[in-house]
């Protein structure tokens, strides 16, 4: 049972709807796109398209399993470190303040922004490497993050999620900034899923799409406003990098300069444009803080040496694990118990049935949507004495 508001409730909102201030370059709500017709998801005043789309996301259940996976630092106990969790947090914030000031649809923008990294691994970008090789070896396919959020919330949790959110979780990639970004239209599910496939068998194709709305360009260059100082400052708490290491730019020393002066620019050089840019000396300052961080923090020794050598050799071990369980039908292993039933869980109706999905994938659903300190407990439960050292820096 699904109440519903009263119909002089219903007016009040609507009146109040079309009286808001939206840019002319805004999406707008009643052009919004599902890929199935159902009337539960039909919008109505309370409950806008965007608004229903983050109340899907916020509530699947791999959501809450941001807060414990890595967002730079793995296997280290450090609770002022970020995890994902804060991360997603953190580019919603930063998004909805830019989106607000340049009047975009902030709807929109939040569901973007909870969904952008749903589909990430445990272990951070070490994660995501070592699954991307073992996957492509087996499959030719790529694992890309992105492309697993969006198959988080299109086929593992069919939620009837708009295009629109949909488009902009595919296309966030901050990894590779732009300093203008002009949106690249998308006409319907048939050229999204077209997108989509290429990036699962073209290399590098991922990197080349852009976002079709102002909204998910606004998240994603929040996106790497988000990580750029916060993964310093982390580094800097761990005695990885001290603040000295870094050039002084336009966009400042210290996370809470950078968020702010990027921020700024952004909004000065975007109001009442159909593009989100920044200039030309703090687009130089991003790509000189982006290039710096890779060399001192993300591609440091010191840093992949506590995950990249043994996490390629665990992980394998459990992805040929769990995928002989799947081909064996054996309905007591993790792979149905703590995975494919719980999906089937859902409420939401699928047009074929998920463990009819090919087994790799399946394998990749259930690796991929592991916290940290689950992959490690589920690795030790099922290789007792498997003489891998997987621990965790102490507090003390």
């Amino acid at each position: 049972m699904y109440e519903k508001l009263s119909k002089s409730a219903n007016e009040f909102l609507r009146e109040k709807s079309l009286n808001k201030d939206l840019s002319p370059y805004a999406f707008r709500d009643e052009n919004a796109k599902r890929r199935r017709t159902d009337t539960h998801d039909n919008a109505d005043f309370l409950r806008t398209p965007f608004v229903r789309d983050a109340d899907k996301i916020i509530n699947c259940p791999f959501f809450s399993r941001y807060a414990d996976k890595t967002q730079v630092f793995s296997l280290v106990k450090n609770d002022d470190v970020s995890r994902r969790s804060l991360h997603v947090q953190l580019v919603s914030r930063i998004a909805r303040n830019i989106g607000n000031a340049l009047s975009l649809n902030c709807e929109l923008i939040e569901a973007i922004a909870l969904g952008h990294d749903i589909g990430h691994t445990p272990f951070g970008h070490a994660g995501e490497r070592v699954l991307d090789e073992i996957y492509r070896e087996r499959t030719g396919r790529r694992f890309l993050h992105n492309v697993q959020s969006v198959r988080v919330l299109d086929n593992v949790y069919p939620y009837n999620i708009t295009l629109q959110t949909l488009d902009g979780i595919l296309t966030h990639n901050g990894e590779f900034p732009k300093a203008e970004y002009y949106p690249q239209k998308i006409s319907g599910f048939s050229e999204f899923d077209a997108r989509l496939n290429k990036c699962y068998t073209e290399n590098g194709y991922a990197n080349s799409l852009l976002p079709s709305t102002l909204e998910a360009a606004v998240v994603r260059l929040s996106d790497v406003i988000a990580y750029l100082g916060k993964d310093r400052q982390d580094a800097q708490k761990l005695g990885v990098a001290k603040e000295s290491d870094f050039s002084k730019t336009a966009i400042g020393d210290f996370n809470a300069e950078i968020i702010n002066n990027l921020t700024v620019n952004v909004i000065e050089n975007s109001i009442g444009k159909p593009y989100v840019m920044l200039d030309e000396e703090h687009f130089k300052g991003l790509k000189t803080a982006m290039r710096e961080n890779y060399a001192l923090i993300y591609n440091n020794p010191e840093v992949k040496k506590k995950t990249d050598g043994i996490l390629a050799p665990v992980m394998r071990k459990l992805y040929l694990n769990l995928l002989k369980a799947l081909e064996n039908s054996d309905r007591k292993s993790p792979i149905f118990t703590a995975h494919i039933d719980y999906v089937n869980q859902s409420r939401y109706k699928r047009e074929t049935p998920y463990e009819e999905n090919d087994k790799d994938d399946i394998v990749v659903d259930f690796i991929a949507s592991m916290t940290d300190d689950y992959f490690i407990s589920l690795f030790n439960a099922l290789f007792t004495g498997h003489g891998y050292e997987i621990k965790y820096k102490d507090y003390f």
